[in-house]
């Protein structure tokens, strides 16, 4: 009875919704989206601050706590059971889930996309691990957006607008910064760019920033507003710091691939010495959970020592951004074996030197070892460390004098650009959570410099390199965007007559006869294709009767030159078919004989999903 009410209920807000002019009802389904991203971000921060709280509170900050290394890793073993045994996922990715899911599942995130990311941050943030919340909280928003759009039925191009509003309000309830949320959706997630794209986009974040103030009052993840003027000749050393930023988004990139790879390769292959070879041998792990306690004993281990040893590395890193942009930052030994030496600013550089260092090694074992969060707050934190030991080092040259709060500032948007090629995010997100708007141009070189130092190094951000490598990867490129979206196995023709490579020419007749086509695939008894048969070029033999015993489908077909593997991404495809000037190309599945591909047939896809996506 409450189920058959229920779902009478739906169908008659989905019968509502088709009686609303499209433009309005996406009007009012972004702030519908906005809204309840806002609300998540607000319960991922009240979850976050309340475990953390529970944990630290009784700490003793002047003397050197065990809890460092206990917390963190009992967080990646309650983070690793619930996603494991609970959600049934190997691992949640935040940004990366979100842009494969725009390019090849048709903007569709899971149910539980829309909670189990707020979960997962919360035990993995909330007991120490080294990584940000901003990831899960888009995900989460995302997911919202997503799942309301395929509540409605809505087409891609909507539904993936809604995921962009998701995301936009989400980021913007978890800084306070909707203009920021804004053009994070359309340069990370990018979606594109048009009229009625923006509006719904604005309305979202504006949602989810309002939602967030009113619920919270102080509702950003970070948020600093003295700063000191801007002094226009020292603009050439904001250049430097985008290069050396740019440096720093390098290693962070290169940092945590390496790391991260190296985890993965602990959790799947085992190193042993082969005593009848003489040599170490690398044998897969046997055991279904082996790799993954591998990974949590020997990953949380090494967090949990690196924590300890360096206590700022505990959780976000936000608050030790405040103590250092409010002159504090003597404050962040406390806890650790450099506690008392804090009066000695060559130490304390050494310090936040080795922090700055072993932050990329803390988030990415984080991470590795199972641990769910993201780099945006990583990435802010080395950036403002970054900058405050650029700016003491510049203090300490006679005749040099620049603003340490202001290379803090401009530092954070630097590696922030560097890190996830976002020069525009990271200049207005920095802006609106600092009230920076008066050294706009320092923060704009230095996250400039940064981008373009890290660009020449690392063509794709850290979150699209492994799609962008894949092709799987949605840009603002029109003609690439679609053929992305196409999917390959989607336009194979299967109604072609296979046929045996010993069949005789009588019996290829009646094939002939039956089949529309004029192209024949030849397979032998595996079903491996082994050439093709043209009826344009052997029609002068079909006519000649004396052959029709004496040769086979052997003898008649010309040699397979170039076909497509199963799976091959469409544009790859598209130059095969350039190259080969060719208007059908066979398909095949490791050798054996699939189908057909038709230029035609993916011209005619092609304008449908232009037509969907664009208009």
């Amino acid at each position: 009875m409450i189920v058959s009410k229920f779902r009478k209920y739906i169908e008659f807000l989905r019968n509502i919704s088709t009686k609303i002019p499209k433009q309005r009802l996406i009007i009012l389904l972004s702030l519908v989206v906005g809204t309840l991203s806002g609300l998540a971000a607000v319960l991922l921060k009240n979850m976050v601050f309340a475990m953390t709280r529970l944990l630290v509170k009784s700490l003793d900050i002047h003397s050197v706590n065990i809890v460092y290394f206990a917390f963190p890793f009992f967080g990646l073993v309650l983070t690793v059971l619930f996603v494991r045994l609970v959600l049934k996922e190997k691992k949640l990715q935040g940004i990366t889930r979100i842009l494969y899911a725009i390019s090849k599942k048709g903007s569709k995130l899971k149910i539980q996309d829309t909670y189990s990311s707020l979960i997962a941050s919360t035990l993995t943030v909330g007991a120490g691990g080294s990584v940000g919340l901003e990831s899960p909280i888009v995900l989460s928003g995302s997911a919202i957006g997503s799942n309301i759009g395929r509540f409605f039925r809505l087409n891609y191009k909507t539904t993936t607008l809604l995921l962009g509003c998701g995301a936009a309000g989400a980021t913007a309830g978890i800084f306070s910064a909707p203009v920021a949320a804004v053009v994070f959706a359309l340069e990370i997630l990018m979606i594109d760019l048009t009229t009625w794209s923006i509006i719904p986009l604005l309305i979202a974040a504006v949602s989810g920033t309002a939602v967030s103030w009113l619920l919270l009052r102080d509702g950003a993840a970070f948020s600093f507003t003295v700063m000191d003027p801007l002094v226009i000749h020292n603009l050439p050393f904001y250049v430097l710091l985008g290069l050396i930023t740019g440096i720093v988004s390098i290693y962070f990139v290169k940092g945590t691939k390496k790391i991260e790879n190296w985890m993965d390769m602990l959790g799947k292959i085992d190193i042993s010495y082969d005593r009848r070879r003489k040599r170490f041998v690398k044998k897969h792990i046997s055991g279904k959970y082996t790799g993954i306690v591998r990974q949590l004993i020997v990953g949380g281990s090494i967090l949990g020592i690196i924590i300890f040893l360096l206590p700022p590395l505990y959780g976000e890193g936000y608050e030790a951004l405040n103590m250092i942009l409010t002159g504090h930052s003597h404050e962040l030994v406390n806890g650790s074996f450099f506690y008392g030496t804090q009066d000695n600013i060559y130490l304390l550089i050494t310090f936040l030197f080795l922090v700055m260092i072993f932050k990329v090694i803390a988030m990415a074992i984080t991470t590795g070892s199972g641990g769910v969060g993201g780099i945006f707050a990583p990435s802010l934190f080395m950036g403002g460390v970054s900058g405050y030991i650029v700016a003491t080092i510049f203090n300490m040259v006679p005749f040099f004098s620049v603003s340490s709060k202001n290379f803090v500032v401009a530092g954070m948007a630097g590696v922030l650009a560097g890190v996830m090629h976002a020069p525009l995010t990271a200049i207005f997100l920095i802006t609106e959570t600092t009230s920076g708007h008066g050294i706009f141009l320092p923060i704009t070189l230095t996250a400039a410099f940064s981008f373009v130092v890290s660009k020449l190094v690392e063509p794709n951000s850290i979150y699209t390199d492994r799609l962008a490598k894949r092709g799987e990867l949605i840009t603002h490129n029109k003609d690439k965007a679609v053929l992305t979206l196409l999917q390959t196995n989607d336009l194979i023709e299967t109604d072609f007559t296979p046929i045996h490579s010993d069949q005789t020419l009588r019996e290829l007749t009646h094939c002939f006869s039956e089949s529309k086509r004029n192209i024949f695939p030849v397979i032998n008894k595996s079903s491996e294709l082994v050439g093709i048969i043209y009826i344009d070029n052997i029609r002068p033999k079909l006519f000649q009767s004396e052959l029709y015993d004496s040769v086979s489908a052997s003898d008649l077909m010309s040699p397979v030159s170039t076909c497509i593997e199963l799976g091959t991404r469409m544009e790859k495809v598209m130059e095969v078919f350039e190259k080969t000037n060719s208007w059908n190309l066979p398909v095949v599945n490791k050798g054996k004989y699939v189908g057909f591909l038709s230029k035609s047939k993916i011209f005619s896809a092609y304008r449908i999903q232009l037509q969907d996506f664009y208009d």
